[in-house]
């Protein structure tokens, strides 16, 4: 059990650092150290990935980091997406669930290791709304689909088609994961009921508090950590853990 809760603890500084990232190793957590039937674990995800953030992104929101407009531009679409996307996991097997979150981790951290290109001023940013908000759509049934937050999609493009400087795109992400994480869970909650199965409310609240503690220290220490080298880490992690994936679904 005390692995659970440092996995929790290592989701909530991830999401506090970087504003992605960490959401995606929820799920393995609770199906591998929790032992949580997958359908469950994934809509257990979006529950504490929701929580986790929201509470990461109050600090944001009082040193008035978050750029509200593009959590407008993003977001909306992106809780459209997520709720189908919570919607659709009832006509999809766990095992394609899980072969996507393994291609999603993959492609994840190719992202964290790619570096990232200049972004685009905020003059020009009004000129790729519309692709900002497909993106937010489309993340936003990866959201639903799989339990990620999908902060590694939010972040580039926050940062390269939105404008925005890192730490504000950090910020922003917590706000936009947050508002699309606890709709999805919301209607996950009715899906597992039509399911006939049922979440473990208790796992669900500790793993969700351990993980908020982890991003509010994450968030406070931000600014002193090597961005780069803190991406690397966590690109070896999620490769690892995808292909851990990948094998048991081949298996």
């Amino acid at each position: 059990m005390p692995w659970v809760w440092l996995g929790a603890l290592g989701i909530g500084l991830s999401l506090g650092v970087l504003g992605s990232g960490g959401s995606i190793l929820t799920v393995p957590v609770l199906v591998f150290l929790a032992h949580q039937e997958r359908k469950v674990a994934i809509a257990s995800s979006l529950g504490i990935v929701g929580a986790i953030s929201l509470a990461g992104a109050i600090p944001y929101a009082r040193a008035k980091l978050i750029d509200w407009r593009a959590v407008l531009v993003f977001g909306v679409p992106g809780v459209l997406g997520t709720y189908c996307g919570a919607w659709l996991a009832k006509y999809v097997s766990a095992d394609v669930q899980f072969a996507l979150l393994a291609a999603v981790m993959l492609a994840a951290a190719a992202l964290l290791l790619k570096r990232p290109e200049q972004r685009v001023s905020r003059e020009h940013a009004p000129r790729v709304s519309g692709l900002v908000a497909l993106e937010g759509l489309a993340v936003g049934v990866l959201t639903g689909l799989v339990g990620v937050g999908g902060g590694f999609l939010i972040v580039p493009a926050l940062v390269l088609l939105g404008g925005l400087e890192m730490r504000r795109a950090v910020a922003t992400s917590l706000a936009i994961i947050a508002l699309k994480s606890l709709v999805g869970f919301a209607k996950s909650v009715q899906v597992l009921s039509e399911l006939e199965l049922e979440l473990d409310w208790n796992v669900l609240a500790l793993f969700a508090a351990v993980g908020i503690v982890g991003s509010l220290v994450g968030a406070r220490i931000q600014p002193a950590i090597p961005q780069r080298a803190l991406q690397r880490t966590f690109a070896l992690v999620l490769v690892l853990v995808g292909l851990g994936l990948a094998w048991n679904q081949l298996r």
